[in-house]
């Protein structure tokens, strides 16, 4: 799912293409995308793009008429710049958005329809569209530390709980947890006082590293590429490859559709976090260390 960086990257490049530009059509291929009757999204073509924003996770679209497209692009929606009156084909198409200079096209990858589109009016509607979540940027580390111990939950489902912070997944969550060297399944209530200022340092350099570098990206060429798995990353996505700190395996938690992965020398002290299938699998042979986990495969 596109976060925070990924979303600045989008409007960097959608600023200089379709700021103070006229929509004059939107096409739809799916009639799953819209999500809301009333504004009519007929009402926003023939109006002017006079603003972009991000919305949590969200890509607003501001008009001149005071509405509100609301862009949620979920796991695998993404967008494409195509020349004017691009052809909307294939069966990942869900839309097109026609400017004077060029198309914005969105696709979603796979079977399930997620991605949305709401039309909202004014400021009062954008508001109902965000989930909440403070501004890292925005926050110092008292208002941080505040937000992830309203509830006592674990550290890798607070920084992805959109209504405590803004923009941030699966995939900087991972990158943040790294680099802050703390162990994902740590209960926020019980986070050591010294411990979050590095956390609350580790979030903001490194959503700012990312941000920097594919907004850097996106001032030269629309950002096709868009993904949550980047060889540059330390954690996330890397299960089995070397921690680039201490030269360990990562590690990963699996549920659901998403796994979280960790170093276990940098982050939980050694110790391997239960994965939900394989320790059901395994039961009381699961390794609970590194050297038992060594041991385990050299059976």
């Amino acid at each position: 799912m596109p976060e925070l960086p990924d979303i600045s990257a989008y409007l960097t490049a959608l600023e200089a293409r379709i700021l103070n530009q006229r929509l004059e059509g939107v096409r739809m291929a799916s009639a799953f995308l819209l999500r809301t009757v009333q504004p009519p999204l007929a009402d926003a073509q023939g109006h002017t793009v006079r603003e972009l924003r991000r919305v949590g996770k969200r890509i607003a679209f501001g008009f001149d008429n005071d509405l509100w497209l609301v862009l949620h692009l979920m796991i695998a929606g993404r967008l494409h710049w195509r020349p004017p009156q691009a052809k909307l084909a294939g069966r990942n198409a869900l839309a097109a958005f026609d400017f004077p200079n060029g198309t914005l096209t969105l696709t979603e990858a796979g079977a399930k329809r997620r991605a949305s589109l709401h039309v909202v009016r004014g400021e009062e509607g954008l508001r109902a569209m965000d989930p909440g979540g403070i501004d890292v940027f925005a926050a110092d580390l008292e208002a941080f530390r505040g937000a992830l111990t309203a509830e006592n939950q674990t550290l890798k489902r607070a920084l992805t709980d959109p209504r405590i912070l803004s923009g941030i997944g699966n995939a900087y969550s991972d990158e943040i947890l790294h680099a802050a060297q703390l162990s994902p399944i740590t209960l926020s209530h019980k986070l050591k006082p010294e411990e979050w200022p590095r956390l609350y340092k580790a979030t903001r350099e490194t959503l700012q590293m990312w941000i920097d570098r594919f907004q850097s990206e996106a001032a030269k060429t629309f950002p096709e590429g868009v993904t949550a798995f980047r060889p540059e990353m330390a954690a996330h996505g890397r299960y089995g490859q070397p921690c680039p700190r201490c030269g360990e395996n990562i590690q990963r938690i699996r549920y659901a559709d998403n796994e979280t992965n960790y170093c276990p020398q940098c982050q939980t002290g050694g110790k391997l976090l239960a994965d939900r299938g394989l320790s059901r699998l395994l039961g009381s042979d699961w390794p609970k260390t590194l050297d038992e986990l060594e041991a385990l495969k050299r059976r």
